[in-house]
């Protein structure tokens, strides 16, 4: 039987077993989606100059992500899964800090897989953790820092274990969450330019996209990408 854990962002280094990594509202959204308009790869960093670095040194490659919501100089694309699915990444390296997600990715110090994970890909990241069948799970719920209630990332740990337990979850009350969430409610809000309603609307979409998100390291650097394991 699989034990699963629950750890605030910055408990993140406690994480064992399989860590999945859980943001909503929407660096794993948004990496999703990212994924789904073609991009190869996804190198999740932590902090804004570091991945001014490594685009230099990745030709081709673009940045995306944001400093409290805000897209920093610099960088190609915001924390937006409605502007980058507009786009055609095909066969793109993308570079992605944000301020929750990709903290939780680079903190991770002991886990022996890191899967990030959202709503839109919740039931392939549940599928996959079945097929593993770890002794322990251990979920980051990244939403937990800044202020911030982070129920919409717990809401979705919940789904996806309960999705794991095969106990047929009723996706609409967990959704109810998300929107009433204190992140939520400023995409609610439509005051903010920079939380669009329409990335609330995708991020939303539960289990929109068949694959599960997972995390490796290649030449000593972290990269997500959307394949199970060869």
């Amino acid at each position: 039987m699989i034990e699963f854990l629950y750890y605030p962002l910055a408990q993140a280094h406690e994480a064992q077993g399989v860590a999945v990594i859980i943001d909503v509202l929407r660096a794993f959204t948004t990496a999703a989606f990212a994924f789904n308009a073609g991009a190869d790869k996804i190198y999740p960093v932590a902090a804004v100059a570091e991945a001014i670095q490594l685009s230099d040194k990745l030709p081709g490659s673009l940045i995306m992500g944001e400093v409290n919501g805000i897209k920093p100089e610099g960088f190609d694309f915001g924390n937006s899964p409605y502007d980058i699915s507009r786009i055609d990444l095909t066969g793109k390296m993308l570079i992605q800090r944000t301020s929750a997600g990709t903290q939780g990715i680079v903190r991770v110090l002991h886990a022996d897989l890191i899967i990030p994970a959202s709503f839109v890909v919740a039931k392939a990241t549940a599928d996959y953790i079945r097929l593993l069948n770890p002794p322990v799970v251990s979920f980051i719920i990244t939403g937990i820092s800044l202020g911030r209630d982070g129920d919409e990332d717990l809401a979705c740990a919940e789904y996806i274990e309960a999705l794991v337990k095969n106990k047929c979850p009723d996706d609409r009350e967990y959704i109810k969450r998300v929107t009433a969430s204190s992140v939520g409610r400023v995409f609610l809000d439509g005051r903010n330019t920079n939380f669009q309603f329409q990335d609330l609307t995708l991020s939303i979409q539960v289990d929109r996209f068949p694959y599960p998100l997972k995390v490796t390291r290649e030449n000593g650097r972290l990269v997500m990408d959307h394949q199970f394991p060869g």
